[in-house]
């Protein structure tokens, strides 16, 4: 379909991975050449079918996000305002835009309490639009130590992840926006898609295997989120400890289960 709006829009030069013969629609076609069980990161994809227009990648091949200088003073506003000491708070971000990759907000607050009452952590956290009664709960749920913020630009999200110590989130666009500023990563890693984890930057993936995995649906097909639902919140906890405090890595996939 997208290659079908491309040529009647006229783009002179359409680029796609495609398994068949796309025609016309596609001016310069590379064949797929993954099996259903081999994956590369979706970075990988796209940076190697740019090289294959003659436009090769940058070498460390990195996201990168420019924070406005307006936006960090504004972060620093925010983290003196709320008594933020360094490596002793993180943020959270409970909202994704398709309900299959949600973490359940009780799981959500259940993190938070566990690094509120055991470390004295605080923990902000963010909505995006819409999902504004969602933060609400989800800091109620934490209780004290907890507060929620939404409204917030692109830029003074980006600005705030950026100082934060580490970042607990769905595999949503605030993680990737993490991944772009070197921010660590809980990542509650919905089994939708093996491609999407957070580029370059030190993260965990909490999942919990399922025989469903990879089914690419944005409401779980089968009606019971379990990739998701059996993570226990307290290795969410010990997970962003754990990137806090420098223990973890390079990047470091966790699975919740059997």
């Amino acid at each position: 379909a997208t290659a079908l709006l491309c040529w009647l829009a006229g783009i002179p030069l359409v680029a796609a991975r495609c398994r068949e013969n796309p025609y016309h629609l596609v001016t310069n076609w590379v064949r797929e050449d993954e099996s259903e069980r081999v994956f590369r990161h979706d970075v990988e994809r796209q940076l190697s079918l740019v090289a294959a227009l003659g436009a090769p990648p940058p070498q460390d091949g990195s996201l990168a996000f420019r924070v406005d200088e307006s936006d960090r003073r504004a972060a620093d506003a925010i983290i003196a305002a709320h008594g933020l000491r360094p490596g002793h708070w993180c943020m959270l971000h409970p909202g994704a835009s398709a309900a299959s990759r949600r973490y359940p907000s009780e799981s959500f607050a259940a993190a938070a309490r566990s690094l509120i009452t055991r470390d004295r952590w605080r923990v902000i956290v963010t909505a995006g639009p819409g999902e504004e009664a969602l933060g609400v709960d989800t800091a109620r749920l934490a209780g004290g130590g907890a507060a929620v913020m939404s409204g917030l630009s692109l830029g003074m999200l980006a600005a705030l992840i950026e100082a934060a110590p580490v970042l607990i989130a769905n595999n949503s666009g605030p993680a990737h926006l993490a991944a772009a500023v070197g921010t660590p990563v809980v990542d509650l890693y919905a089994l939708t898609n093996p491609q999407h984890a957070p580029w370059g930057v030190p993260h965990r993936l909490l999942f919990h295997d399922v025989p469903c995995r990879f089914c690419y649906r944005s409401v779980c097909p089968e009606g019971h989120h379990r990739c998701l639902t059996l993570v226990d919140p307290e290795q969410v906890a010990e997970a962003a400890r754990d990137l806090a405090a420098g223990h973890v890595r390079g990047e470091v996939t966790a699975m919740a289960g059997p």
